[in-house]
């Protein structure tokens, strides 16, 4: 997927807590990415089938969050 410059307020979060803003994936396979309608539209289609993996995906973001530091060597 090509970078964007998103206008989002996550960043502020981010100055209170540690987190991580990604993609999880929901354009139907039959479209393409590109030409799909945007979030806040009313053509916007979710494919609930990519929701599992970013669901896991932000389970391993917390476990990481949680765990405690490594100690440097």
């Amino acid at each position: 997927m090509p970078k964007i410059t998103a206008a989002e307020n996550f960043s502020f979060f981010q100055q209170v807590v540690p987190g991580l803003f990604f993609f999880v994936g929901v354009t139907p396979c039959d479209r393409d990415v590109m030409d799909a309608a945007p979030n806040h539209s009313r053509q916007f289609f979710v494919d609930e089938s990519g929701l599992e993996l970013g669901l896991r995906v932000a389970n391993l973001v917390c476990d990481f969050l949680e765990a405690p530091a490594a100690s440097a060597g």
